[in-house]
């Protein structure tokens, strides 16, 4: 029987983290969460656009759009939410926390 191709990888960091490498898993998992609030900012812009397309009389005949805004401001908000589970995921598999705890402070006791 043949083997089910594997989608994700497999790959273990064995190598030795230095500072370098940790203070760019800092500043990716910085990016990350900068992203992430990026797409509730933008979620949130979307509904406030929303209700005033849905209550303002002026914008009566436009009212379907304030409701189409609430659909794509969910999905983007839904979006957003499922890329940063994803990379934060793919980020803890690359490089376990306690293992990279473990190899700085063993580092920072050579010097």
């Amino acid at each position: 029987m043949k083997k089910f191709r594997r989608f994700r990888s497999d790959f273990r960091n064995n190598e030795k983290i230095i500072l370098r490498d940790f203070l760019a898993m800092e500043r990716t998992t910085l990016a990350n969460e900068r992203t992430f609030f990026s797409y509730i900012r933008t979620s949130f812009y979307l509904i406030i656009a929303g209700i005033a397309f849905v209550k303002l009389k002026d914008f009566e005949p436009l009212s379907w759009v304030g409701y189409a805004l609430f659909f794509i401001s969910a999905f983007l908000l839904t979006f957003g939410i499922i890329r940063y589970q994803l990379l934060q995921k793919k980020l803890n598999r690359f490089y376990d926390d306690s293992e990279i705890e473990e190899r700085f402070k063993t580092d920072k006791n050579k010097e």
